[in-house]
């Protein structure tokens, strides 16, 4: 069991990565991208809906922020491979 921890880990920080860059072209994806796509988004959609509601997004710029929610989520995992 403890082997396999960071293996799903692993993979949630890569499907974090594919879910930021595909998010804008969601609507482009092949049905069978799109299955996946949609894993990881009812996933990661609840868990962004509560850490936006808690973190705030940073302003980097005139008018310009930055949604922390997906940072802080990477951090988490990150952290928690770290564990394992």
């Amino acid at each position: 069991m403890m082997r396999i921890i960071p293996i799903i880990l692993n993979i949630f920080i890569i499907g974090l990565f594919l879910y930021s860059k595909l998010l804008p072209y969601k609507d482009k994806l092949n049905p069978q991208y799109k299955k996946i796509f949609d894993f990881f988004n009812s996933i990661f959609e609840p868990i962004f809906n509560f850490l936006k509601n808690i973190i705030k997004p940073f302003q980097v710029g005139n008018g310009l922020f930055v949604d922390m929610s997906q940072i802080v989520l990477l951090i988490l995992f990150l952290f928690l491979l770290n564990a394992f």
